[in-house]
């Protein structure tokens, strides 16, 4: 069995390569850029998602394939899958979907590949711990400070290692066709907790400001946020002050353990904030 990977080069794809190698299966890497991709060069194939026409040689001989999210194509590159072979596809959702706040992005991947008649499982990740790094590391590296809005906000933040983890369990056992999978953290920690959770696994003070949603909106459009990531970010977290994010006990019942704690995902993610 030979399993395509795509957006190979991505904070959950690469993490999938890794663990179906270590599983010791066949795998393909997609990437646009092989030579620049980091992927052992006997996995990393070329291809773009965005190109539907550049996937032949990548989907060749390819029985199950872990896709990543990129909906104006998703119903092409699934009836191409199919004319290849392809029997299974895992899809890297949200779980804004089963919240109803999804922009559409996720949805329409996930009915492209129901509508293709294919196998399929959806991972439907909540927040990632590793958004931390890109929100709060250069503030808490410069100054030892987080500054943001809903600071009593309770999140529930996942460890990209146990999304790639549930994606590899779909795609190599059986059991889990035609089921959406909730993947979050195993508690519910406010922003603030999450901050001391950093500061306890850096060594370093690090302090929380509290600061209004558009004080926030701003800080996000300055460090370079595109305006619509900042608006879903601002939105999700206002959503959570009246219907807060619950505990997903799809990983233990999955991969027959708890989730990986945030603490955990702070100590390994430590250098990121000294």
């Amino acid at each position: 069995m030979t399993i395509l990977v795509t957006g190979a080069t991505g904070n959950v794809g690469r993490r999938v390569v890794d663990l179906l190698v270590r599983a010791g299966e066949r795998v393909r890497a997609l990437t646009r850029d092989p030579a620049a991709a980091g992927l052992p060069s006997d996995l990393a194939v070329r291809g773009d998602l965005a190109k539907p026409a550049t996937l032949a040689g990548a989907l060749d001989g390819v029985e199950r394939v872990y896709l990543f999210p990129v909906p104006g194509t998703a119903a092409e590159v699934v009836a191409m899958a199919r004319r290849f072979g392809v029997r299974r596809v895992v899809v890297l959702s949200s779980d804004a979907v089963t919240d109803g706040t999804d922009s559409g992005l996720h949805s329409e991947v996930e009915r492209a590949v129901e509508d293709s008649g294919l196998d399929w499982t959806h991972i439907r990740p909540g927040e990632f711990a590793l958004n931390k790094v890109s929100m709060w590391s250069r503030s808490i590296r410069s100054e030892g400070v987080v500054r943001m809005a809903y600071g009593e906000v309770r999140g529930v933040p996942v460890h990209e290692e146990d999304v790639a983890a549930m994606a590899v369990a779909a795609l190599t056992q059986d059991g889990h066709v035609g089921k959406a999978y909730s993947v979050s953290g195993p508690e519910a920690l406010t922003q603030r907790d999450q901050v001391a959770l950093i500061s306890a696994a850096s060594g370093r003070d690090i302090r929380f400001e509290e600061i209004t949603p558009q004080e926030w909106r701003t800080q996000l459009l300055e460090q370079g946020m595109p305006a619509y990531a900042v608006d879903y970010i601002l939105g999700f977290h206002a959503g959570w002050a009246t219907k807060p994010p619950v505990v997903s006990e799809d990983v233990e019942r999955v991969l027959g353990r708890s989730p990986r704690t945030f603490a955990h995902w702070a100590a390994e993610h430590a250098a990121a904030f000294r």
